[in-house]
Formats: structure tokens, C-alpha cells, sequence
């Protein structure tokens, strides 16, 4: 008994380590439920939405019967005169909204404002929500409200505060983007898929540049599959086209996509390319290997059979959330190193220099990557440390409300006395 340890009650439960190194698939979140069959959507030949057209509709947009739940909600209200709408740019000074038919200039409502300013999480539109609105004008809308979302891909501001970034809403499938010109970076490509799962999405790996890799492309894309852990990993080149053909099958009409990925992997070139046209600009790589911001706001672009895209501005570096531990995105990628994890002596092993560690085992015999093992303890610290201070901080501001709310009802009190 070693004193300080939480020891596994009961008989060694260890078996030989190689009985644990099959890594499991994992269990991507399944597609939403079947959708009623689509309104046609209009050839865009590269613009960045459809043009004003009375038959579009907003099935177009991903429009269908959860949202319209939610919405029914709001619309339904006293003296509500609402209208639905996606927010398909943020330009850091305004939005553009899309109601299916036209696009309109958008702003906040006051009272939304007032109330994000009340909160250290504030509910704010981001690129891919729904929105409720009303109109304030010819080409102007004012959003009074932020629908559920589906789904939210978010990170953590960067600097010390403990504040999330939300990147992109009601997506349907996270394409993370690598280049093949180099090495990937595996570990990024495993934080950016832990946060791709947590956020709700399927997580897809295209490996971009597959031209630039010449005889390594294989080898490198074999890699990338190895830490997926069962998402689908596809390279392409939006140069010689090599398996562009396959994106109108991974985000089919009316569902909707988020690049992700650090600037000069060729993410704004691939959205061209999908495009048929020059709608985001593009940038050379710069001589140290970097990518330069040519992507300067969130945009969604309709693609030309149906698809709808967001495209990022690059991610320099990725902060995960405390939704990363709450929605399990790290279990879910590291379900080999989990596994392992469960055989340890001790419950809360560390895996650093621990006896009878089958994580430290499956090292020693060269059956787990360092690496991999090093990217899940920093990934799993960093979402616990947030995920402390997000709670201490909501109970911080529970009780702040419970002791306003007392000192009200006081004030009430001695108001009414006679």
C-alpha cells in the first residue's frame, strides 16, 4: 500500500498491455434526424450568398423542424413580430443576416447588449446562428434574440481570462485543415479534433497541399490517420482537384461545415476552388514556413450543389474550453490511452513515474507514442484547470444574484411598510 495513492480496491485487474492497444473507433455523433427534402438552391457561381429571389427559402441555409421548435417559442410571445435568419458574416463592427431571400445589415437590439453586458457569458450571434430579428429599415434588421444552438465549435480568449470565443454555430461537420506541404503537426491536429468533438460536430481531416507532398503524401496521411482515431482523414489539392470531388458528399446540401486550421494551409484557396470563384482572398506563404491572415472575418459561402462553408480567419493557437472535459472530446480522441489508463495500480496515476503503470508499459515497448500520451495530459490539465475556474466563477455570480435578489425584496419591504 503505497500511502497518498488512491490504490484499486479488489485483485489486479491488469492484463498483458497489448490486449488494450486495439484502439476503438470512435463513436462520432450521429447525423441529425432526416430532414424534409430541401428547397433547390440556386447556383451561386462563386458569390458568397444567393442574391435576393423570392423562391429561395431558408432550407437553404440549413433551416428545419429544431430550429423551427425554437423559434416557434420566441414568435409566439405578445406583440412579437419576428423573422428568422442566419447570420452569415461578422465583420467585427456589424453582422449580415440572410432570411433566404435577402441579406440585410444587422445590429443588436439594446436590450440584447444590456444583457451581455450583465454576464461573464454573454449569448451573442456568432457566424452560423439563427437569429431572431425585425426589420428597421429597407436593408436593416435589428436581432432581438439568439436561437438554441445545435451545435458551437469554442476556445478560450486568448490571454489569462477565463472567457470562451465562440468560432462558428450550428455546424454540422468540422473540416480540420492541415498542409501536406510539411510534416503536420500531429498534435495540433489532435487538440483541434478534441475540440471538434466536443463541440457536437463530425470531425473530418483534410490534408491540404497534396501536390507540394510528392512521394511522402501517403506517408504523412498515414500518420494523421493513426492520431484521428477513426475520423475520416482525405487529401486534397485544390490545385489538380485531387479529391475536391469528395466534398459535396461529407457536407451534402443544407448541412454545414467550419474550416479550421492555421493561416497558410490553404484553407481560403480550397473555398475558392468548392467556389468556382475568387470569394476569399488568398495569400503566399511567408519565408519562415508561416501563413499570413488573409482571412480577416467569418463568413458562410454557399456552395454551388447546396453546401453551406464557414471559413476562419487562421487560428494561431487554439485554447480549449471547459466544454473540451464536459462533452468528453478528450476521452473520445485518447479512447487508447483511456483504456490503458483504467489498468493502472493507481486511479489517479499520473502515468509520469508510477508503478505498475500500463501507460508507462505501453511506452516502454514502443507500442504508444510519447507524444500522444504528453498531448493528452496537457489537454486534459488545460480543460480542467478552466473548467475549476468557469465554476468557481458561475458560483462567484450565483451568489452575487441570490444576495441582489434578498436586498430587493428588503427594499420592497420597507417600501410597502406602512
Amino acid at each position: 500500500m503505497h500511502r497518498g495513492r488512491i490504490e484499486r480496491p479488489g485483485p489486479d485487474p491488469r492484463q498483458p498491455v497489448t490486449a488494450h492497444l486495439r484502439r476503438s473507433s470512435l463513436k462520432l455523433r450521429p447525423d441529425p434526424p432526416e430532414r424534409p427534402p430541401l428547397a433547390r438552391s440556386p447556383r451561386t457561381g462563386g458569390s458568397p450568398l444567393p442574391a435576393s429571389n423570392p423562391d429561395s427559402h431558408l432550407a437553404t441555409l440549413g433551416w428545419d423542424d429544431w430550429f423551427a421548435d425554437r423559434f416557434a417559442a420566441l414568435a409566439a410571445l405578445p406583440a412579437a413580430d419576428l423573422v428568422p435568419a442566419r447570420v452569415v458574416a461578422d465583420h467585427g463592427t456589424g453582422r449580415v443576416v440572410h432570411t433566404g431571400a435577402e441579406s440585410l445589415e444587422a445590429q443588436l437590439d439594446r436590450r440584447l447588449t444590456a444583457a451581455a453586458r450583465r454576464s461573464s457569458e454573454p449569448v451573442l450571434p456568432a457566424v452560423g446562428d439563427w437569429v431572431a430579428i425585425t426589420r428597421s429599415g429597407h436593408r436593416d434588421a435589428l436581432v432581438q434574440a439568439v436561437l438554441e444552438r445545435r451545435t458551437a465549435f469554442r476556445r478560450k480568449v486568448a490571454g489569462g481570462a477565463s472567457q470562451e470565443q465562440l468560432l462558428a454555430a450550428n455546424v454540422d461537420v468540422a473540416l480540420v485543415v492541415a498542409g501536406l506541404d510539411a510534416a503536420p503537426n500531429l498534435r495540433r491536429i489532435e487538440r483541434t479534433l478534441a475540440m471538434a468533438l466536443s463541440s457536437g460536430a463530425r470531425p473530418v481531416v483534410l490534408l491540404s497541399k497534396a501536390d507540394l507532398a510528392g512521394e511522402s503524401a501517403e506517408e504523412r496521411a498515414a500518420e494523421v490517420r493513426q492520431t484521428a482515431a477513426g475520423a475520416l482523414v482525405v487529401a486534397v489539392s485544390a490545385l489538380t482537384g485531387q479529391s475536391v470531388d469528395r466534398l459535396p458528399e461529407l457536407v451534402p446540401a443544407g448541412r454545414t461545415a467550419v474550416l479550421l486550421g492555421p493561416s497558410g494551409v490553404g484553407k481560403s484557396t480550397l473555398v475558392n476552388r468548392l467556389a468556382g470563384d475568387d470569394v476569399m482572398r488568398t495569400g503566399a506563404v511567408r519565408s519562415d514556413g508561416k501563413g499570413r491572415h488573409t482571412t480577416t472575418h467569418r463568413q458562410l459561402v454557399a456552395l454551388p450543389w447546396g453546401g453551406l462553408l464557414i471559413d476562419t480567419p487562421g487560428l494561431r493557437e487554439l485554447q480549449v474550453w471547459s466544454d473540451l472535459e464536459e462533452a468528453g472530446g478528450v476521452a473520445r480522441l485518447f479512447a487508447d490511452v483511456e483504456a490503458l489508463a483504467a489498468r493502472c495500480r493507481f486511479a489517479d496515476c499520473g502515468h509520469t513515474n508510477e508503478p505498475d503503470c500500463a501507460v508507462l508499459d505501453a511506452i516502454a515497448a514502443g507500442q504508444l507514442a510519447p507524444g500522444r500520451v504528453e498531448s493528452y495530459r496537457k489537454l486534459k490539465g488545460e480543460a480542467t484547470a478552466v473548467g475549476q475556474r468557469v465554476g468557481r466563477r458561475r458560483r462567484e455570480e450565483a451568489a452575487l444574484g441570490r444576495r441582489r435578489r434578498i436586498a430587493s425584496l428588503r427594499e420592497e419591504e420597507l417600501t410597502s411598510w406602512p
